[in-house]
């Protein structure tokens, strides 16, 4: 019985190219979360101000909006592991210069908002096209175990990252201290993105289905063109944006840790990782999500979770349940997130997966502003409002598109329109 709840390894066991891809970029994402951490306590310690740590999601959001869109035209034009190379290439050197600048104790402030929205915009080449890669690899029936796993990975990398970049902040930084060698921490991403980047070049080709799309305005066009009139897609985006926007307050998490909780370094990577490790534990226990009927109402549903388990974080004192807190938040995140990449992928044929999933990163990029509206609102009220009305702007969010998209809430992915892709019925490369 347990089994049927556990997350479905099958795919790593059936799909031997998907297999690689997906350890490859293990160590990746865990490099990744250290060097994101270490940007906003950098950025925190340098000008003690919640918004300007606010204003690093707002300098990430342009390039993260722009960038997926061409970058998305280009995963379906040409061999997506060329893509993939060169996105880690350009984020190793982004990486290697923030390090470059950690070094000493006065690091540039603009170098920290310059090479983070740098590397964003290649995060938001590489995640759709690692995402529409990776969904060619496997069968249609795989396609909720895969992204399931997917989460597994973003999720473990989520827990470990804040939790040992806490750790390794408090280590190689003092507040009193004349030698601080924070640029240790982005020297262990740069070594992360080496291991991907041979990972993908053991790769076999990985062009699009059908020999691809020729790349131009027209191409990303089609995306757009093939969203209008799907409203279960456009919920999808419109439902994660609304998670984002309003009940994404990690900007303020700096002040909660160190005048809130009265602690520390250790607290910050504590409240960081939090979300992550119920998130692990959901992905580790997702097996369940193969089997709901209706996936547009279990996502909205885990939605409202999120958004009062936010709010809630926003009243309590104890540090303790304020981390239990964001915990079940992330339970509910890593459970939306799989049954909405589920819907768009099921829905979405393997010509336009670069391009449809390029559209769903710079929604989620969009949503990401939440960090400089949770920013703003406490510069104008405090930090507790900005949370607390955050999650419950989340609710009522969600409520407005049950009543807006009738359809969402009532969608079943069994009942899904099979296209004619590789899911349909091809072997995927193994």
């Amino acid at each position: 019985m347990a089994s049927r709840f556990l997350v479905d390894i099958e795919p790593l066991r059936r799909f031997p190219q998907y297999r690689r891809l997906w350890f490859g970029y293990a160590l990746r994402q865990f490099g990744a979360q250290l060097t994101t951490v270490t940007v906003v306590f950098q950025i925190y310690t340098i000008t003690h101000s919640n918004l300007a740590v606010g204003l690093i999601s707002a300098a990430q959001v342009g390039p993260g909006i722009i960038a997926p869109l061409f970058g998305g035209a280009i995963a379906d034009a040409i061999d997506r592991r060329k893509v993939l190379m060169f996105t880690a290439i350009a984020i190793g050197c982004s990486t290697t210069l923030l390090a470059v600048n950690a070094i000493g104790n006065h690091p540039a402030l603009w170098v920290l908002y310059v090479m983070s929205a740098f590397t964003w915009g290649m995060n938001g080449i590489d995640g759709p096209t690692r995402q529409a890669a990776q969904m060619t690899l496997v069968d249609r029936e795989s396609i909720v175990a895969a992204n399931a796993l997917r989460q597994l990975l973003s999720q473990t990398s989520s827990v470990a990252g804040p939790s040992i970049a806490g750790l390794l902040i408090a280590v190689f930084y003092s507040a009193h201290s004349a030698h601080n060698h924070l640029d240790v921490v982005y020297w262990i991403d740069v070594a992360t993105t080496l291991w991907a980047l041979q990972t993908v070049f053991r790769l076999q080709p990985l062009p699009p289905q059908g020999g691809g799309r020729k790349f131009g305005f027209a191409s990303i066009a089609e995306g757009f063109t093939f969203l209008k009139g799907r409203r279960v897609i456009q919920a999808c985006f419109i439902t994660d944006i609304n998670a984002t926007l309003l009940g994404l307050p990690t900007a303020l998490f700096p002040y909660m840790a160190y005048h809130h909780f009265h602690g520390g370094s250790k607290t910050y990577g504590l409240l960081m990782s939090a979300p992550g490790l119920g998130a692990f534990s959901g992905s580790i226990v997702s097996g369940w999500t193969a089997r709901v009927k209706y996936q547009g109402r279990a996502v909205m549903v885990a939605v409202a979770i999120w958004g009062v388990a936010i709010a809630l974080f926003g009243i309590v004192s104890s540090l303790v349940l304020a981390i239990a807190l964001l915990a079940v938040a992330g339970v509910a995140d890593v459970a939306s997130a799989t049954l909405r990449n589920s819907i768009i992928q099921t829905e979405t044929p393997d010509a336009l997966r670069g391009r449809l999933s390029s559209l769903q990163s710079a929604s989620v990029q969009t949503g990401k502003l939440g960090n400089a509206e949770a920013g703003l609102v406490a510069a104008l009220s405090t930090p507790q409002i900005s949370i607390i009305s955050g999650g419950l702007g989340c609710i009522l969010g969600v409520a407005i598109i049950a009543k807006l998209i009738p359809s969402y809430a009532n969608y079943q992915l069994k009942n899904a329109r099979a296209e004619e892709t590789t899911m349909g019925g091809t072997k995927p490369p193994g």
